[in-house]
């Protein structure tokens, strides 16, 4: 049974999960190697827990029994030599995920459970250097930011692994409240960020194409398919209104859509302007210094209340 949590990087993602596994009533190691980030991970963590308590996602009387679970860990050993379930949430670097797996290969107990956090690497690259017992107990576990909200969890099941431990990952992950998603096949980008990708390309193109404005194209994705999507997928869209429409539309309309193979042109000028969104000032749309944590307040709230509505149609 798997008790004992070990997280590997605290910043984005990684104390993102932390967190997660800690609300569920979980002990977990944080591991961390910069110390500028270990100083301030755990107000960053009071901060989202604070905010989820307004919003009644949990008690307030909870909050400090949730940081109590987590413990901050600089030297790697320490922290996963007594964990269950190890999961590292580190840069996506193929060589260092190799290197810091061969680590824990030798760190952690041999019944341990080893997951990256990764939806762009493959898994037989990550796990090269790892014994061949390890590679039986080795899975991709991939969460969706920011972590503590999205109920989305994608998890490998890629011949590695047997059922009997699969299920006891699903198990787990059922635990903390999260979606499961089994993948089957080591794509680039498993399922969702693949899907999300293909809704992206067209809304760049569509501005590339001065079809409509940012705000617009937002307005038409929020209030019409994705306000479906919020509650049914794809799959059952196409059931509800005929897959004989949806094939007519489908030859009408993706011939003139956006095949490209690399990211839109516009989207790269951005970048290239030092344009990158909330964390620069300005990207599709400019935000101050007051209106960027409004916009992150608002937009951690909009995913609670989707949270707490969601919950009603599983």
């Amino acid at each position: 049974m798997i008790k004992n949590i070990a997280v590997l990087g605290a910043g984005t993602m990684g104390h993102g999960i932390a967190e997660t596994f800690a609300m569920y009533g979980f002990s977990v190691n944080l591991y961390e190697t910069s110390e500028k980030i270990r100083n301030s991970v755990m107000s960053i963590i009071k901060g989202e827990l604070d905010f989820a308590a307004e919003n009644e996602l949990i008690d307030k009387s909870e909050v400090n029994g949730i940081i109590n679970n987590i413990k901050l860990f600089s030297d790697l050993k320490s922290a996963v030599e007594n964990a269950d379930y190890v999961i590292e949430a580190t840069p996506e670097i193929l060589e260092l995920k190799q290197n810091l797996f061969r680590e824990l290969d030798g760190y952690c107990k041999k019944e341990a459970i080893l997951a990256s956090n990764t939806s762009s690497l493959a898994l037989n690259e990550m796990m090269k250097l790892v014994s061949d017992e390890r590679k039986k107990r080795m899975i991709v576990c991939h969460w969706y930011n920011p972590a503590h909200l999205m109920p989305i969890a994608e998890l490998s099941f890629f011949g590695n692994m047997n059922e009997v431990t699969f299920k006891e990952v699903e198990a787990l992950y059922s635990k903390i409240g999260k979606q499961t998603v089994k993948v089957l096949k080591d794509v680039p980008g498993l399922v969702a960020n693949r899907i999300q990708q293909g809704v992206a390309r067209e809304v760049f193109s569509l501005i590339e194409m001065g079809v409509a404005s940012p705000k617009d194209i937002d307005k038409a994705l929020k209030f019409g398919p994705a306000f479906r999507y919020a509650t049914t997928g794809q799959l059952e869209v196409a059931d509800m209104g005929g897959l004989d429409i949806w094939c007519t539309v489908g030859d009408n309309l993706l011939s003139v859509m956006d095949n490209r193979t690399e990211a839109n042109p516009i989207l790269r000028k951005k970048v290239e302007e030092g344009k990158l969104g909330l964390k620069s000032g300005e990207g599709f749309f400019e935000y101050t210094n007051e209106a960027s944590q409004n916009f992150k307040n608002d937009f951690n709230k909009r995913l609670i209340i989707q949270l707490k509505t969601s919950k009603n149609y599983i």
